[in-house]
């Protein structure tokens, strides 16, 4: 060793040194090193990890976000579909009700009117027999004025179209069918009214048969008769119309 220039016990001495100085470094440097090292390493590894897991949720969140937005905006929609039809429905309601409050006030009016004239045409009959009777009596004179009930009785057949319980133009006439319509120039009295009911009744064969009455002045006196689609025309109007048809023949 000496020939080669190395002393024995200096190199063992240094040995030892390095020895000690390893095992010191190893004990209080390396490992702590490796320690702090591994430490960092899970830190960073660790914060990696956080960092792709807020990602992911910041991702999950953001994905969350749009569907509730999504989900919400479908409701406001449905919400606003919803409300728009149930006012739209309010509205027809309203305007329905406006509308049958309005037909139904007309009708009030009309009935109201109807009622009105028949009460003026009933007033009205009245009077035009006492002024026909007190024509008659002023033309002809007493002869006729004397049997006053019996000019009483032609007036009223006259307006009702009656005869000894009869209806005057359906003399002889066989009638079908389930309903009658009867019209005449001035409101008649209840009792007109059963006389031709009950005579249309027993003609048409039915005891449901329907019979209506309807008053219209211009036909100026007697009755018409509808059955289905015959009309028995016993009015003044028609008597007038037949006979200017036949002067002009």
């Amino acid at each position: 060793m000496e020939k080669l220039g190395l002393n024995l016990g200096y190199l063992i001495v240094q040995i030892l040194n390095f020895a000690i100085i390893f095992v010191v470094l190893r004990a209080w440097v390396y490992k702590p090193l490796l320690g702090l090292l591994e430490k960092r390493r899970n830190s960073i590894a660790q914060g990696l990890e956080d960092a792709r897991t807020a990602a992911e949720a910041r991702k999950n969140a953001e994905c969350e976000a749009e569907r509730i937005t999504t989900e919400a905006q479908q409701k406001a929609a449905e919400i606003i579909k919803e409300a728009t039809e149930r006012a739209e429905a309010v509205e027809t309601e309203i305007r329905a009700s406006a509308e049958n409050e309005v037909v139904k006030e007309r009708e009030a009016a009309m009935a109201e009117m109807e009622q009105e004239r028949t009460r003026v045409l009933s007033e009205l009959r009245s009077q035009v027999v006492t002024l026909s009777m007190a024509a008659a009596h002023k033309l002809i004179g007493d002869a006729l004025s004397k049997d006053e009930e019996c000019q009483r009785a032609l007036l009223e057949e006259f307006f009702s179209g009656v005869k000894s319980g009869k209806v005057v133009i359906l003399d002889g006439a066989h009638l079908t069918g389930k309903s009658a319509e009867v019209t005449s120039a001035l409101p008649l009295t209840p009792e007109e009214m059963e006389v031709i009911k009950r005579d249309v009744v027993a003609r048409l064969g039915s005891n449901s048969a329907n019979v209506t009455f309807r008053v219209d002045p211009s036909i100026l006196g007697g009755v018409i008769v509808r059955v289905g689609d015959r009309m028995f025309d016993g009015s003044v109007s028609g008597q007038l119309t037949s006979l200017r048809q036949s002067l002009q023949q």
